[in-house]
């Protein structure tokens, strides 16, 4: 299994009053290394729903667990993959790390599900995201 993994950077008004990384912003964070994968596996610029239709999914769930706090300005890393692909929905797994270390400060995951435009009901992913995602799955069912 292969991962996903960008560099960000923590910055000054990312820190809460005792000068750690506020949790929500781990989240976001998070959001940014997902974007950055979709960009690495061809999904730039417009969304276009006709063209690549696996693009309309949702997030059901978020879960986040904190281990060691983010302690002042700086950057860390934050690595994914494929948690498990499944028939309509997918999870990925994510762990935010420092850079010279693999000793988490967060790990977690996310759940998308994908729907149809119209419908808003989950939706099978398509054989080509499939593919894409492939080399980044611990599980597929």
């Amino acid at each position: 299994m292969r991962f996903f993994e960008t560099v960000h950077g923590v910055y000054f008004d990312d820190l809460d009053a005792f000068q750690i990384l506020h949790n929500a912003r781990y989240l976001l964070i998070f959001e940014h290394t997902i974007g950055a994968f979709w960009r690495h596996l061809g999904w730039a610029g417009k969304l276009d729903f006709n063209t690549n239709p696996d693009q309309f999914h949702l997030v059901r769930a978020n879960q986040i667990e904190y281990v060691r706090a983010v302690e002042g300005t700086g950057q860390v890393r934050v690595r994914l993959w494929i948690e498990r692909l499944g028939r309509t929905a997918l999870t990925i797994g994510f762990r935010v790390l420092p850079l010279d270390q693999d000793l988490d400060h967060a790990r977690g995951s996310r759940v998308l599900v994908r729907v149809d435009p119209s419908t808003r009901q989950p939706v099978p992913w398509t054989d080509e995201i499939r593919a894409k995602l492939a080399p980044y799955c611990v599980t597929s069912a």
